[in-house]
């Protein structure tokens, strides 16, 4: 059984791990502990990036001499995505992002998703889900892997351990992305799916599942 944790550190290895079909790497990086996480098909190597938040140098060093066919950045907000032009430079890969956050991006994003999507990486299929809240184009990335592999969704900044992302006090956007991710991520998905999200380690929606009532309830 993989060694992974999910538990990274700005400056440290990235954790790794080995799924049938899909080999995940975390790593942490910049100021703000942004996660980003390599995926890449085992049958082809062909690889895609979430989030090229900061730090190209580590990032492509992450990459390696995997064919880097995507970047996704998962919302518009200046801390995921400072190192998209120097990886996509470097890579040639195409960029993709919901197109509420597009203008938000420093480079041109090739190829917009919206809910119900899908972005490929080899073999391997992810499905994109709208979370709006957190920002107006927000998204998650949801991989259901086959046999024991497990469900596995990579959320940005709209869902931790604990919470929703920050909504800025604002009611409005706050009842979006809490009823978006109730009904998109714990009303579709089994309680052991694993979430990845932006910063921070990573969390199960079992574990999070009974605090719901709670965060609605607080309102944040």
């Amino acid at each position: 059984m993989s060694s992974y944790t999910g538990d990274v550190e700005v400056g440290g290895a990235p954790d790794v791990r080995e799924l049938p079909g899909l080999t995940i790497s975390k790593l942490a990086v910049s100021e703000m502990a942004n996660n980003a996480y390599l995926l890449r098909c085992t049958a082809t190597g062909e690889a895609l990036l979430i989030d090229a938040a900061a730090e190209p140098e580590a990032l492509l060093a992450l990459v390696g001499d995997a064919p880097l066919r995507t970047v996704v950045t998962t919302h518009g907000h200046w801390d995921h995505h400072r190192a998209l032009p120097q990886v996509v430079e470097a890579t040639g890969a195409v960029t993709v992002a919901h197109p509420a956050d597009a203008a938000d991006l420093p480079a041109p994003v090739q190829r917009p998703v919206e809910h119900g999507d899908t972005v490929a990486v080899g073999e391997q299929v992810l499905e994109v889900v709208h979370l709006r809240g957190h920002t107006p184009g927000s998204i998650a990335l949801v991989w259901r892997g086959t046999g024991d592999a497990g469900t596995h969704v990579f959320t940005g900044d709209s869902l931790f351990p604990g919470g929703v992302g920050n909504t800025q006090q604002d009611a409005a956007r706050f009842t979006s992305l809490i009823d978006d991710v109730e009904e998109r991520l714990f009303g579709a998905l089994p309680d052991d799916t694993w979430i990845y999200p932006g910063h921070g380690g990573d969390t199960t929606l079992g574990a999070e599942r009974p605090a719901l009532p709670e965060w609605r309830a607080r309102g944040w």
